[in-house]
């Protein structure tokens, strides 16, 4: 790797980055991983940076590259398949801003349990995106008032049914999507635990911490239409809607998912046997 005082440092972003995608099967074991030139485009860096992010990964065990092939993610990261079925059902749910990683940790999770992973933006968005049309907005809207008033409370009581439907069946969930709303209720805490009790289920709360830093990177490298506004106005988002300090007001879990964190897998490992402790 090239010497530490004169790397660029934006490689670590990258590996950790790229490790949270191969962990969360975004990327198979034996893919082929996108080439230098077109990850140093896509993450806006240097092609030294992509190199030395390489060979952290390489280091790690998780790409391997082929002579006049490429890099590939290594078979060896392919998931067990081991499946986790606790004595009572239970709903773990996971929020964060806009592009924290609630979704990879999620995706994580339910690789390591076999549990059923929700999230709000898969089950919800291709209705979301029709509804704002056919309301007279657009498909990129996530901030005018006919989104909050009348699309919004829809998406997420359609993943509260979802949600309610699988632990009535015994199985397990986890759930992820912002929750800004509602985690900083503790009456919906309340409400939510009382009708997963009711089902003889047990509840859990994450919070994913990330630097704004390491957000925006990764909003901006998933290029989804409804993150058109974010983009667009980055620093009044920040200021508007971001709160670093934020902590919900119930017993939860903080994942970091910063570039010198923990792998998001070894978290979602260590969470998992707190459950069973």
């Amino acid at each position: 790797m090239s010497d530490p005082n004169t790397a660029d440092p934006r490689y670590r972003q990258v590996a950790h980055q790229l490790e949270n995608d191969i962990e969360a099967g975004r990327l198979q074991p034996g893919q082929r991983i996108p080439s230098t030139r077109e990850l140093a485009a896509q993450f806006e860096v240097s092609i030294g940076a992509i190199n030395d992010a390489m060979e952290v990964l390489t280091k790690k065990g998780l790409i391997d590259t082929r002579p006049r092939s490429g890099r590939f993610v290594a078979e060896s990261t392919a998931p067990l398949g081991a499946k986790i079925k606790p004595s009572r059902p239970r709903a773990v749910l996971v929020g964060g801003y806009a592009g924290s990683g609630k979704t990879e940790f999620g995706r994580i999770f339910a690789r390591e349990t076999g549990w059923a992973m929700l999230d709000k933006d898969t089950i919800t968005r291709s209705v979301v995106d029709a509804a704002l049309v056919e309301m007279g907005s657009s498909m990129q809207d996530r901030d005018s008032q006919i989104y909050h008033r009348s699309i919004r409370p829809a998406e997420y009581e359609c993943l509260e049914a979802v949600m309610l439907e699988n632990i009535g069946c015994g199985v397990s969930v986890i759930c992820t999507a912002p929750y800004l709303r509602e985690f900083k209720q503790r009456s919906w805490f309340e409400r939510t635990a009382a009708r997963l009790d009711a089902l003889g289920a047990d509840m859990s709360v994450i919070w994913i911490q990330c630097d704004v830093d390491s957000m925006h990177t990764y909003v901006k490298r998933r290029g989804a239409i409804r993150d058109t506004w974010k983009l667009g106005h980055w620093s009044d988002y920040l200021a508007r809607d971001v709160d670093e300090s934020f902590r919900p007001p119930w017993q939860h879990t903080v994942i970091s998912n910063n570039q010198d964190s923990e792998p998001l897998q070894a978290q979602a490992k260590s969470f998992l046997r707190g459950l069973s402790e």
